[in-house]
């Protein structure tokens, strides 16, 4: 007779009050019901709220954790039991990790910002934890290497709990107007986004046609708040969550018993954000060029209707030759790549925020044949459009936001 498996005893010490927290624990959730069951311990959590006073006791089988506090990391390492670090962390210990692909997201919000024609560029970080470096890091070498100049607000000390709200902001705001403009920003989180917009509303720039800005985690609760609406990088949460429980499932399956130790080199997995959603904050077109920006409009606002460069030269008077040199120039892509990156860019959403077939999504985003839309997405994105249905599964954007 087959040997029956004990039923795991796992611990969440993963915080509610963030959307990123809640979709982690969604995909936990998933990998659970696939592949348990599990006894969970879940509580209502801040990312600083310290570790249950039972646990340094406590008898079970593995830890899922976001780690704030250093007495939670030293007291998680006595256990010795498999545990998985879901936060990038400066603290001390030698956990597997499971998180955001951090050099990806400064990758992809210098592409959002390029592809809005902006030229000058500015990042804003805090240097409380390693991976606010990570974003920035990749956005100034990213745009860097493209020829472009990056200034950097770097508030040395800072929490996302400043000490002085008001002498904060001054400073920040003064950032704000020494700028050139019109610039594009990233704020490597959302709280720092919501403040950067606060800052150019005391300065009076204007956003996004003066000063564009760009945040991350796309906690709505912040996003919406912001005065205009926070554009935000969305994190694949639920994918995240459900390979933590994946990689803390095999550890507890091959461990020798309790007190067995994870690898001398822990794993690190970085699951790439799911794309940016894109409000206000960055809804704008920054290209000196008038005509050069009518096009560029025209094309995102009709792509879907399945138009051409004849359409585009029809909307915008001008020579092909003239079309094709001047959106080069200013955006580096020909008018039909232009065109056929932004028919993609609603694939994706699509793909991600609906349960629509391949054949009406061709429809909807002027593909003749859905097979057609399948080769070019495959060449393109590198996987099936099924297969990035699957990668960015329980993913919704707000009805609100109109992701890119």
């Amino acid at each position: 007779m087959a040997r029956t498996r004990k039923t795991p005893h796992v611990a969440l010490l993963i915080e509610t009050s963030r959307s990123y927290g809640r979709g982690l624990l969604r995909g936990v959730k998933r990998y659970v019901d696939e592949h348990g069951p599990w006894s969970l311990y879940v509580e209502l959590r801040h990312l600083d709220t310290n570790a249950p006073p039972w646990l340094s006791r406590w008898r079970g089988d593995g830890i899922l954790t976001r780690t704030e506090v250093q007495a939670t990391a030293n007291v998680i390492r006595r256990l010795g039991l498999p545990a998985v670090e879901l936060r990038a962390t400066h603290l001390r210990h030698d956990l597997p990790f499971v998180g955001v692909d951090n050099a990806a997201l400064g990758r992809m919000v210098a592409e959002h910002l390029i592809d809005r024609g902006f030229t000058r560029f500015a990042v804003y970080d805090i240097d409380t934890q390693a991976y606010f470096a990570q974003r920035r890091d990749t956005f100034v070498k990213y745009l860097r290497e493209l020829g472009h100049e990056v200034s950097v607000y770097h508030a040395a000390g800072q929490r996302e709990k400043p000490r002085e709200w008001e002498r904060e902001q001054e400073r920040l705001a003064a950032w704000v107007t020494s700028l050139p403009k019109p610039v594009g920003v990233l704020a490597c989180t959302d709280q720092l986004g919501f403040w950067l917009l606060d800052a150019c509303r005391r300065a009076g720039v204007a956003v996004p046609e003066e000063m564009a800005v760009v945040g991350a985690e796309n906690d709505e609760s912040l996003c919406l708040m912001s005065t205009p609406p926070l554009s935000s990088v969305t994190f694949n949460a639920e994918r995240i969550g459900y390979e933590a429980a994946r990689l803390l499932d095999g550890l507890m399956r091959g461990r020798g018993g309790r007190g067995a130790k994870t690898p001398t080199k822990p794993r690190a997995i970085e699951v790439p954000p799911i794309g940016i959603v894109t409000r206000q904050s960055s809804d704008v077109v920054a290209i000196a060029d008038a005509d050069i920006a009518d096009a560029v409009r025209f094309i995102r606002e009709n792509a879907d209707r399945g138009i051409t460069t004849e359409d585009v030269l029809d909307a915008v008077p001008m020579s092909r030759s003239s079309l094709e040199r001047k959106m080069r120039a200013a955006l580096g892509r020909s008018p039909k790549a232009e065109i056929t990156r932004v028919r993609l860019e609603h694939v994706q959403r699509l793909l991600r925020d609906t349960d629509l077939t391949l054949e009406r999504i061709a429809r909807r985003t002027g593909f003749a044949h859905p097979q057609h839309l399948a080769t070019l997405f495959k060449r393109r994105l590198g996987v099936t459009p099924g297969r990035y249905r699957q990668q960015t599964a329980g993913s919704r954007a707000n009805d609100d936001a109109k992701p890119t």
